[in-house]
């Protein structure tokens, strides 16, 4: 597009920007591993029927990195980064993933991918070394490499057990020799570097797309977007409401007051439709003694709890991000 006499180009990929600055500098063994990250948006022309809601869109703000290594540190700098997503699994509690390392085919060289079969069968035993070394189950998948070397891609499933890619961990054996990327080793020679190219939760449509359908709409609280909600029983106790969310928010929790004229009960029913997991009832008793009757979104209730002593179980759920209510 050209706009003015400048000519704009979409960004389809963050990889050539990181080699540019990469490559600005000259790079010594002593610096290396390099990690450059960003989360900035992509752009790509997907058909319309690979159109698939918030898992596959056009425009995507993209979680990416690339590490910059030599061989000998390549072992530990992959690994960490199977590590890091296996954390993450941990902590949103997906169960159910594969890793697959992705190959290469030998019909594909020179057309599918770059045709240097040395190095393909070098990088992808590097990659089976490190997995086996750190006894990390995998499959191999042969033809779906990246065209310029082999992969982990973590396959999930969503809820309706469509299969799809969450996170990708790439070798690049070609890219950085094409862009002329070097750094001296400690033998004082030039030495081209391996490029680990790392996207860990996948596109942020994508994550929130599959979280949506992992929990069904119920977050945990740490996740939730709203995550209390204070409902006054009538319209004298909306004082005590809008004194109650300036504390909790105060206290770093996202909390919104339902002062519309609506009744106890629609509000109720509303915010748990909208599966907020507090919904903090108030009224004369509540006003008087500086409490709050908890309801849950799971129906569950408890009656007047402190407000202090509401504030600092929450805040203790956020911290160690429970997923119990």
């Amino acid at each position: 597009m050209e706009m003015e006499g400048v000519r704009y180009f979409i960004k389809p990929m963050n990889c050539p920007f990181h080699h540019k600055i990469f490559g600005a500098l000259p790079r010594s063994y002593r610096d290396l591993p390099v990690k450059l990250a960003e989360y900035g948006t992509c752009y790509r022309f997907e058909k319309s029927g690979e159109l698939f809601g918030l898992m596959r869109v056009r425009s995507m703000q993209m979680n990416d990195a690339h590490i910059y290594c030599s061989e000998s540190q390549f072992e530990e700098e992959f690994m960490d980064v199977i590590q890091m997503y296996q954390e993450y699994f941990e902590v949103f509690e997906i169960e159910q993933y594969v890793m697959r390392l992705s190959t290469h085919h030998k019909k594909g060289l020179g057309k599918k991918y770059v045709d240097n079969e040395p190095l393909w069968l070098k990088t992808e035993e590097m990659v089976r070394r490190a997995m086996d070394h750190h006894q990390v189950p995998y499959v191999e998948v042969p033809d779906e490499a990246a065209f310029y070397g082999p992969k982990i891609d973590v396959q999930i499933w969503s809820a309706i057990g469509r299969e799809f890619t969450l996170a990708t961990n790439q070798v690049d054996f070609a890219v950085p020799r094409r862009f002329d990327l070097s750094f001296v080793n400690d033998r004082g020679e030039h030495e081209t570097p391996v490029c680990i190219h790392r996207a860990p939760l996948s596109t942020h449509e994508r994550m929130i797309g599959f979280l949506i359908e992992h929990y069904a709409g119920k977050f945990p609280v740490w996740l939730s977007p709203e995550q209390v909600r204070i409902i006054p029983i009538t319209d004298i106790h909306n004082e005590y409401g809008l004194q109650l969310k300036k504390r909790l928010k105060a206290a770093g929790i996202r909390v919104d007051a339902d002062l519309g004229s609506d009744r106890m009960n629609a509000k109720i029913r509303q915010a748990q439709l909208m599966q907020v997991p507090y919904q903090l009832v108030v009224g004369d008793r509540e006003v008087e003694n500086d409490t709050v009757s908890i309801r849950r979104r799971d129906n569950t209730r408890q009656n007047g709890v402190p407000v202090a002593e509401f504030i600092a179980t929450i805040r203790e759920k956020i911290a160690t991000r429970a997923h119990d209510l």
